[in-house]
């Protein structure tokens, strides 16, 4: 839990057989490789993560990137900023970011992946380590890289559909880098000293509400329901001097997001939106629609629940139980811990968070919320930091009842090692995937340059998708869209429905 700007500490947890020596290795071999084995064993989550940023260099624009790169380059970055607030969506925040990407057209494509997936593992560790500390927690060197990368890992490419959720920047934005972003709000609060510490800390997550509000509408619910669990268990979690430091805060944080929804839902493109997609609040809310949508999100917990590879979170927050020693620190702010009440909050805030993102997408996705796999993603982070937790408390009981804790850290790391290896021939088949549509985009796309440059206005597009992503003439040719946008691109009048690639 994120608490203010003093130091955190809980009373140091025994750990039988362990002096100081051997905690920080001091010439004991065994303490020597206690350190080592984390950092080694990182290496291959963080491959993983390379491996797949190398195949953004295969991404290319499709469905609704046709439409913000026109935009983008007639009219610049802030052009797209307001046609979303004016006429698509009111998403002033994801027109922003879209925008940094699309400014360099198909180099954006390709960079977003690397990028993005460098920003979200950084932020991540920064977070688990600055948690570690201000809980008291002393860990060997490399483990809370290997907890980040570990979350990292799974929450990108154990999905159902990676592409959409990695390497399709659109819908990273909005789903994928949103939920993120809203953990990273906690790393001023955790890093702050002393008054201007907290004050910083407020102007963080009040602006990083705000943002949140604009950027998506699932990861500012997940936001809203997680700040106010942290104002309900404050009592039960927080020493007596921090607890009204913790409520402001948690408050402050929902403030911006109130603010930033409002911006957004009174937005004359919010409005367009709800009208195009009859996604009216009155319908939404309507008994029948409240129905169906908890349909398809107990089908959707069904895939999440089953999904094994998610058992690499558990694994890491294991490790990190295990290896964890306590630390007297000064002005303690925490309770002792309480590991039954912090995970059934997690869990119902999990729980609450993802049947009210469904609810919200149900509207304009119908019965297809199902398969919409990208649109989970902002609670799937969650639920990947809730089994973390599950596992770090897991391992902490076992240490504190004084089993010896190396063969569970090893069975914990050989879990983690299997879950990440069964992650690379999925992500292999899609690389290939995406090369393939790579080539034979890249030639389509000097010819259309090359026939307009020509003169011509009028001129065959053929459909190139990869892994469900839209194309023009989609559907046997029955769904036109985008073409229109595809012809903005390529400065013509029209696009027609190709046959072959040229």
């Amino acid at each position: 839990m994120a608490v203010g700007a003093s130091r955190v500490t809980v009373p140091p947890d025994p750990e039988p057989g362990s002096g100081p020596g051997r905690e920080k290795g001091g010439g004991d071999p065994r303490g020597s490789w206690r350190t080592a084995w984390p950092l080694a064993l990182c290496l291959l989550p963080l491959c993983l993560l390379a491996a797949a940023s190398y195949l953004g260099r295969y991404v290319r624009p499709s469905a609704d990137e046709w439409c913000f790169l026109p935009v983008v380059r007639d009219q610049g970055i802030w052009g797209l900023v307001g046609k979303f607030y004016a006429t698509d969506n009111g998403r002033l925040g994801n027109g922003l970011l879209v925008g940094l990407y699309a400014k360099f057209p198909v180099a954006g494509h390709q960079w977003y992946a690397p990028i993005s997936g460098v920003l979200m593992l950084g932020l991540l560790w920064a977070l688990t380590a600055l948690l570690l500390r201000r809980a008291g927690q002393g860990v060997p060197r490399g483990v809370p890289l290997l907890v980040a990368s570990m979350i990292t890992a799974v929450f990108l490419f154990a999905t159902t559909n990676t592409y959409k959720t990695f390497f399709w920047p659109a819908a990273s934005v909005s789903h994928t880098l949103a939920p993120v972003l809203a953990c990273a709000a906690a790393i001023p609060l955790l890093r702050g000293h002393g008054r201007r510490g907290r004050i910083a800390a407020l102007a963080v997550v009040f602006v990083m509400g705000v943002f949140m509000g604009t950027l998506s509408e699932e990861a500012s619910v997940v936001a809203l329901v997680v700040l106010s669990a942290i104002v309900l268990v404050t009592p039960w979690v927080f020493t007596e001097r921090v607890r009204a430091f913790a409520r402001g805060w948690s408050l402050t944080g929902m403030a911006g997001v109130g603010i930033g929804t409002i911006l957004l839902m009174t937005s004359p493109g919010s409005r367009n939106r709800r009208e195009r997609f009859g996604a009216e609040t009155a319908s939404m809310f309507a008994p029948e629609s409240l129905i169906a949508s908890l349909r398809g999100y107990l089908r959707i917990l069904e895939t999440i629940l089953t999904t094994w590879q998610y058992a690499g979170a558990v694994a890491a927050g294991l490790v990190l139980g295990l290896l964890a020693h306590g630390r007297a620190a000064r002005h303690p702010v925490l309770l002792p811990c309480r590991p039954l009440l912090l995970t059934g909050v997690g869990a119902l805030a999990f729980l609450v968070s993802g049947y009210l993102c469904t609810v919200i997408t149900y509207p304009v996705f119908g019965p297809r919320v199902v398969s919409a796999g990208r649109t989970w993603n902002d609670y799937l982070l969650l639920y990947v930091l809730l089994l973390v937790g599950a596992g770090a408390f897991a391992g902490r009981a076992l240490r504190m009842r004084g089993v010896r804790t190396g063969l569970p850290a090893a069975l914990a790391g050989a879990v983690c090692a299997v879950t990440v290896l069964s992650l690379v021939p999925p992500l292999y088949d899609l690389g290939h995937d995406m090369r393939v549509r790579a080539q034979k985009w890249d030639r389509q796309d000097r010819w259309l340059r090359e026939r307009a440059a020509e003169g011509a206005k009028v001129l065959p597009y053929t459909p190139v998708s990869v892994r469900g992503m839209l194309e023009p003439f989609s559907a046997n040719g029955t769904r036109p869209w985008p073409a229109k946008c595809v012809a903005a691109y390529y400065h013509l009048d029209k696009v027609t429905r190709g046959t072959r690639l040229p």
